[in-house]
């Protein structure tokens, strides 16, 4: 029997997909927000396409501040896309 993958929904676009194509958004509990991409950092999780277009529909929606129920300031913007541009695979 095939193993289960499962699915998460972007917080840009709302489409489900395999967690595996998903980049997560962290919030450590120290409340540093920054993109996980191996999805083994501890915290509360959100997941985003790895398109910096989701990550901007994210950002004009509010949805990363509403599943972290905490304002993002315009810095850990500037860095979340600074991340997502260079594409840091080590996490």
């Amino acid at each position: 029997m095939p193993k289960k993958i499962p699915l998460r929904q972007c917080v840009g676009c709302r489409e489900h997909r395999p967690k595996p194509e998903l980049i997560r958004v962290v919030r450590s509990p120290e409340g540093e927000v920054s993109l996980d991409f191996k999805g083994k950092k501890p915290g509360r999780g959100a997941y985003v396409c790895p398109d910096p277009a989701c990550l901007k529909r994210a950002r004009k929606s509010r949805a990363l501040e509403r599943a972290f129920s905490a304002p993002l300031p315009d810095e850990v913007w500037a860095a979340l896309e600074a991340q997502m541009e260079a594409g840091d695979k080590d996490g």
